[in-house]
């Protein structure tokens, strides 16, 4: 995905269309799921402090893109749920795992000069998977899609609930 923003879209658009059949799923589930789309992002913060920088500083071999893999995402959606009430937790994780297997599997169809993904499944696995190469980090057309997506699916789940409101 090109951007965050595509990635809450995204996260978004799943989620109104799990409220169709879900109607526990109200708007603030909605935004937990479009938290746990950020999760995979929180590699980012290598823009801050670099890698490089922290490796030397601790003296080890170190990555911030550790955090931009299943295992870390599965580590942050548990340490998410911790931080609600116990009755709220397993929609929390569910929402939030949604979000961020939602990102993870957007951004594991970007397009690669090697014509393989990332490291997805690590620390399971160093396998890389192949990727079909939809598009590039830096297209805007899939951010313009699922925005477009997003609006259809809001103005849908608003008839839906005029319509039950009557």
């Amino acid at each position: 995905m090109p951007d965050l923003l595509a990635h809450a879209l995204l996260a978004y658009t799943i989620a109104l269309l799990a409220s169709w059949r879900y109607e526990w799923i109200t708007r603030p589930y909605v935004t937990v799921a479009m938290a746990g789309a950020f999760i995979p992002d929180m590699a980012k913060v290598d823009l801050v402090f670099s890698s490089a920088r922290v490796e030397q500083l601790l003296g080890i071999p170190f990555s911030w893109f550790g955090l931009h893999t299943t295992g870390a995402a599965v580590c942050s959606v548990l340490i998410g749920v911790l931080l609600v009430r116990s009755n709220e937790r397993v929609r929390v994780a569910s929402l939030l795992a949604v979000g961020a297997a939602s990102h993870l599997i957007a951004d594991a169809f970007l397009l690669k000069p090697t014509g393989q993904s990332y490291a997805l499944l690590w620390p399971l696995t160093r396998y890389y998977p192949p990727t079909p190469g939809l598009y590039l980090s830096t297209d805007m057309l899939p951010a313009l899609v699922l925005g477009v997506s997003a609006v259809v699916v809001t103005l849908v789940t608003r008839a839906r609930h005029r319509q039950e409101s009557r």
